[in-house]
């Protein structure tokens, strides 16, 4: 005990804010693991009919097949003669040049429909069920103007909105609800709609 009762008390108090800090830091980590260990919830079920239609990306994680996208980013949801939905990804470049990705998009949870499986295969392969992604409604408002879209490794996240430039707080609403369910919305990229 010597070495306590002569430790000097700026020091002492040094300690103390340390040993908070580390305390604080292994709680927030703790609470962030434990919200991305919980399972991602969707939300309970989507009327396709009131889905389909025109989309505009307000907001997206960093994600590698987006890197080319500067404005203007869409997504066009129309049912196809097999009742699959057709995924019509629009966006210009840096340079101006339109950006088009054609794909398909399969309910896997019918009929709530609230989780889909993406294919940008050509489309003769599509019905293989490899190379498919996540697509997971997890925040929808009633009248189906915002919505919020992920997958269960929060690695992607998507908010869309039926107008270009929606609210900011709608958005921040949205991005938040991301966040408690233990995604990092750090890196949040929000294009430019001209």
């Amino acid at each position: 005990m010597p070495l306590i009762k002569n430790f000097p008390k700026a020091s002492w108090r040094l300690a103390k804010i340390a040993i908070g800090g580390v305390v604080l830091t292994g709680l927030a980590v703790g609470t962030i693991a434990y919200a991305q260990a919980k399972p991602l919830a969707t939300i309970e079920k989507v009327e396709l009919d009131k889905y389909l239609g025109v989309w505009y990306e307000v907001a997206r994680k960093p994600i590698y097949f987006d890197r080319k996208c500067a404005y203007n980013i869409t997504a066009t949801y129309t049912v196809n003669e097999n009742g699959n939905i057709i995924v019509d990804n629009k966006c210009y470049d840096g340079d101006g040049n339109l950006q088009q990705s054609l794909g398909e998009a399969f309910v896997a949870n019918a009929p709530f429909n609230s989780k889909l499986k993406v294919s940008f295969l050509p489309e003769g392969v599509r019905w293989i069920p490899i190379g498919r992604g996540d697509y997971w409604v997890l925040k929808l408002d009633e009248e189906y103007q915002t919505v919020l879209v992920g997958e269960p490794r929060r690695k992607y996240l998507w908010v869309l909105s039926r107008t270009p430039n929606p609210n900011k707080e709608v958005i921040l609403e949205y991005l938040n609800y991301a966040k408690s369910v233990g995604y990092d919305i750090g890196d949040i990229i929000y294009p430019e709609h001209r």
